[in-house]
Parts: structure tokens; sequence; C-alpha cells
């Protein structure tokens, strides 16, 4: 709708009738003078009678004054259809009405997404699980290399779910009469030894959950250095507590670690939650570190380890890699 100028605004009568334009012709008798220039009145037909009254309507406005075309065109509906047309074309050559845009074409609409597959979903939780990345790095790296070697001694002949002790010795288990006796390195390589697959599927879903829960605040070279120390101290506590001889294997002192380096997050308060959160993160670690220890207790379950290795993520590494690590608030 073109816009119109209010009658109080030009200082005129609010009767159309009784406006007098400019030249000192009533706006309708004015409007009438327009008509007649349009054909039928007094001449015979164009071929187009339509664009040819436009046409003169627009040359005899464009020597009307503003105040007249804006009145002809708020109120075209009295006047024949070429009469408004011409003063709102007259109006939009001055400048004062914005001219008609066209209309905006809609906009294109987004093609859907084809659903994902089944095949499709679990190809990308198997990358987030084993390809490293730049947030987690230290968890698929630590999960590639458990996995690897269990593949590599399964490729071997070694027993898929139930390896002889014979069998653990060869892959670097920790075994007290050798590694007390020139063979140290057993202490870590036990930790990636694992006694088949269901000690193996049972710790690595542990390091998945606590790792990734821990990589994402304190970073990948805190988490690589309390799982290694951790194991290491798992790995100490068990040749002091089987004093008469042990062959152990797993990572469950390196998980315990994670454990214990977790709990001291939460103690201290550099994991940032609130009260509630932290309190139900906390009894949540302390059900599942005393599940373990209590399941242990019978069992060929290495409880030394566990316990080793969470002091040594709570108490040791775990102070040593929190360092200098700028605490946050709850």
């Amino acid at each position: 709708m073109p816009a119109s100028l209010p009658p109080d605004d030009l200082g005129l009568p609010a009767n159309p009738a009784a406006r007098p334009a400019p030249d000192g012709l009533p706006f309708d008798a004015m409007a009438e003078l327009a008509a007649s220039l349009l054909p039928g009145a007094g001449e015979a037909p164009a071929p187009d009678p339509a664009a040819e009254g436009t046409a003169r309507a627009i040359a005899h406005f464009q020597a009307r004054p503003d105040a007249e075309l804006f009145y002809l065109a708020s109120h075209a509906a009295r006047y024949p259809a070429a009469v408004g047309a011409a003063a709102v074309a007259e109006l939009e050559r001055r400048g004062l009405l914005a001219e008609s845009a066209p209309a905006a074409a809609a906009a294109p609409q987004p093609a859907p997404e084809a659903s994902e597959t089944w095949a499709q979903l679990g190809g990308q939780l198997l990358k987030a699980l084993f390809w490293p990345s730049g947030r987690y790095f230290a968890v698929p790296l630590l999960l590639d290399l458990n996995l690897l070697v269990y593949l590599l001694m399964c490729a071997t002949g070694v027993g898929l779910f139930d390896p002889s002790g014979d069998e653990l010795v060869r892959w670097g288990s920790n075994a007290s009469s050798l590694t007390l006796h020139g063979q140290p390195w057993r202490l870590l390589t036990s930790v990636f030894v694992h006694a088949g697959m269901s000690h193996l599927l049972l710790n690595a879903f542990s390091l998945w959950l606590l790792g990734t829960l821990v990589e994402a605040r304190v970073g990948t070279g805190r988490v690589l250095a309390v799982y290694l120390a951790s194991g290491v101290a798992g790995s100490l506590a068990t040749l002091w507590y089987h004093s008469a001889g042990v062959n152990s294997a797993g990572a469950s002192g390196a998980i315990f670690g994670l454990y214990g380096f977790l709990l001291l997050l939460l103690i201290s308060r550099k994991m940032v939650l609130n009260k509630f959160d932290r309190r139900a993160m906390l009894g949540l670690v302390l059900y599942l570190v005393l599940s373990s220890l209590i399941s242990g207790i019978s069992g060929n379950t290495d409880n030394a380890a566990h316990v080793g290795g969470l002091l040594a993520g709570g108490l040791l590494a775990g102070p040593l890699a929190l360092y200098r690590l700028r605490k946050e608030e709850a």
C-alpha cells in the first residue's frame, strides 16, 4: 500500500472536494482532468487503453505537486486505475516512495540429511575409542597398546580366553622370579599383558570410562604419567605382598591409579563441579573402588596391585601430576 500523507500535516481541509490544488482547482476536479486524458473521454480507444492511459496520466502528473500526488495515491480506489498508478509511479520517481521490491525468492530448503546406519554409528564409535585425537590422545593410545599386545599374543598361539602362566611369562608378565632377578622391565610390560579376553574387556572399559573423564580436564601428559606410574607401583606392591612368589598381569594397578587421581581431583576441587555433582561423583568413585576391592578378596584377583595403584594415583603420582595446575573454583 503506498504511503499517504495525512491531510492535517499538509494544512489542508479534511474534505477532499474542498481542498484547492496548487493551481486553484479542487483535487477532485484535477483527478477528473487526469481521468479525461484516459481513452474514452472524447477520443477513440487505443489498441492498448490501459497502457496509453497510464502513460498520459504519468506525463500529466510530472508537473503536479507532491501533496496532490500523495492524495491521489492514497485514494486511488476513487479514481480510474491509471490515475492511482500514475501518482504512485511519479512519487517513486521523485524518491518519495520506496520502489516496490520484487518478491523475495523463497529460500531453498536444505536437503534432508540421510539417516546414519548402524554400521556408520559403529564406525564412529570405534574411531572415537581407538583413534587418538587432539582432546583424547592418551586413552585411545593406551587402549590400542593393550589390544595390540592381546592380538599379537593370540596370533602366536596364546589361549584366547585362558592363557597359561608360561604363555603370560613369555609376553612379559610380572613373574617375581624374573622381575627381581635382572628383568625389572616386567614391572611395566605386565601392565599391557592380560589373562584372557574377559580380563582385557573389563580393564579396557574401566580405562575408557575413567580415562576420558580425567583426560578432558588435566590433559594427555598427566594421564599418561599417572597411568604408567601407578601401573609400576601396582606391580611393586604385588611383589612386596606376595613375597613367596607371584606371576601377575593386567592393567588393574594403573586403572586404580586413575581412580585415585580422580578422587584427588574431586577432593582438591580442581574439577569444576557444583557441590551436589561433586558429592555424587565422589560417592560413585568410592563405591566402585570399594566394590572392586571387596570382590578381589576372594578369587584369583591381585588386590595388592589395586591398593598399590590407588595409593600411587592418589598420594604420589597424582599430586606430582597436578603440580602447578591452576585451581578452578567449583
